[in-house]
């Protein structure tokens, strides 16, 4: 029985949490920036030995054909390296799979489009396809990527032909080895993969022998045959029936297969995917440079702490810029949870983010300050406000703080869920009211208005909040 969508999302996205996820690449994830799939890059070689490429199976044994009519593997390099090396723009699923906080990336491509994506999330890649690279460490390095059938910038080792298959036990078992190890112990999403790959075969396999049913659950994603693409109701009935056997298959590797009837789909699955992991990364946003009833300095400074400390609870990740009159509540809440319950594990529940100091031209501390409130609000899904009110700098007067309504349009431009506070007043007040006159946008917050606008207990408050947050959950 394949998964939903619901209970992928769920179950990965706990994976991505604990630090437990990987991916693996197949042609498929590369095919939307313009690469070849590995039929792709056979059909020219397949012709000049006059053979179909479209209608052989084994296409091992073609390159191998190849390979053995040529006399050397020179053309077949070249072949590699014109399919692989020319500049592609990094397609939409390779950038959100190398946003993700994943460590462990592998790969049968010989492109470089998954460190490219990794590097465009400003993260540094360890690239290993060969066995030598495995014992060096990239210093500072932020992902792996094991390249187990090598790469464009070197394709005379690349596996490709039957020998290659045959031959790799003895030129890169290593990569066996470790590939073994993180099936073992992490969840992969294999995505673009076909599984035809006899040495995936082999590892699996393997893994099924020692563990019999004790394996881990990894997950894939594949389009539904669907009677739509055949004219032949014969044909499509073949393929359904062979689609159904390959999944249950699959299933007794470990394999879970998540089913698309569009190749679209996977793209707004991971989207959803990044959506629900960055919906535990909350933004609490406010300042206060003035308290009045029934928001004295006390129980200001009471709301931001509890609520802090029930978003850490609740294995949140909270950002924090540091605003003034609440900030310190702000931490001091967190830290209180953190040191009692989470193993002092600062780092997994806090992210200190004070803004940039000693800018002395006006123009040029608004522009920093504001690429600084996107950096922050791009790494957060959810993003609080409350009360936003500081001392105009040149009359002494409480004005509302301009920097928190610009972090409320920079939240909203980045698709964050908005949870303002109305009641603690000021720029929090204002969000609310414009929340209100564009509810549609923000129907998750239809059934709790009337606590956000008029309620003064800070329980029914943190509630409501925590209520907000796990509705979108899923």
């Amino acid at each position: 029985m394949a998964v939903t969508k619901e209970e992928f999302i769920r179950e990965y996205t706990k994976a991505i949490r604990e630090g437990n996820a990987a991916i693996f690449a197949g042609a498929g994830l590369s095919r939307p920036s313009g690469f070849v799939d590995w039929k792709g890059l056979l059909k020219p070689l397949a012709d000049s030995i006059n053979l179909d490429v479209n209608k052989e199976h084994d296409l091992l044994s073609v390159a191998q054909y190849y390979r053995n009519q040529r006399g050397t593997r020179t053309s077949i390099n070249q072949a590699i390296m014109n399919a692989f090396s020319k500049n592609v723009t990094i397609n939409e699923n390779v950038r959100i799979v190398a946003r993700l906080p994943i460590f462990t990336y592998w790969t049968t491509n010989y492109d470089e489009i998954v460190e490219n994506g990794i590097r465009a999330a400003n993260r540094n890649p360890d690239v290993k396809s060969e066995s030598e690279q495995l014992s060096v460490i990239k210093p500072d390095r932020d992902a792996i990527v094991y390249k187990m059938h090598g790469d464009v910038n070197n394709p005379a080792k690349a596996v490709l032909t039957k020998e290659d298959y045959e031959l790799y036990e003895n030129h890169r078992p290593l990569f066996r080895t470790a590939l073994q190890g993180d099936l073992v112990s992490k969840v992969f999403l294999f995505i673009g993969f076909s599984f035809e790959d006899p040495n995936i075969d082999y590892i699996l396999s393997q893994i099924r022998s020692l563990l019999g049913e004790n394996i881990s659950t990894h997950y894939c994603f594949f389009k539904r045959v669907q009677q739509s693409d055949y004219n032949d109701p014969e044909e499509y009935g073949y393929n359904k029936a062979r689609q159904d056997l390959q999944e249950e298959n699959l299933r007794n590797y470990g394999i879970q297969t998540v089913f698309v009837d569009e190749y679209d789909e996977i793209t707004d699955i991971l989207r959803d995917l990044e959506k629900n992991y960055k919906m535990k990364k909350v933004f609490i946003s406010g300042s206060a440079d003035e308290f009045s009833d029934p928001w004295s300095k006390e129980n200001a400074e009471e709301l931001a702490g509890k609520l802090a400390g029930v978003l850490v609870r609740n294995d949140c990740r909270i950002t924090s810029g540091f605003g003034l009159g609440i900030g310190s509540a702000v931490i001091n809440g967190a830290l209180d949870v953190i040191y009692a319950e989470k193993y002092r594990h600062i780092d997994e529940h806090l992210c200190l983010r004070p803004f940039p100091q000693n800018i002395s031209d006006p123009t040029k501390r608004a522009e920093k300050w504001k690429k600084y409130r996107e950096e922050m609000l791009t790494e957060t899904g959810v993003s609080i406000f409350m009360f936003g009110n500081k001392k105009d700098a040149k009359t002494g007067n409480i004005i509302e703080a301009d920097g928190c309504m610009q972090e409320f349009e920079i939240a909203k431009s980045k698709g964050n869920i908005i949870i303002p506070i109305g009641t603690t007043g000021f720029v929090a007040k204002a969000i609310l009211d414009n929340v209100k006159r564009d509810i549609a946008n923000y129907a998750y917050l239809s059934d709790y208005i009337d606590v956000l606008e008029k309620e003064t207990n800070i329980d029914q408050i943190i509630q409501c909040v925590v209520k907000i947050i796990t509705s979108k959950l899923y």
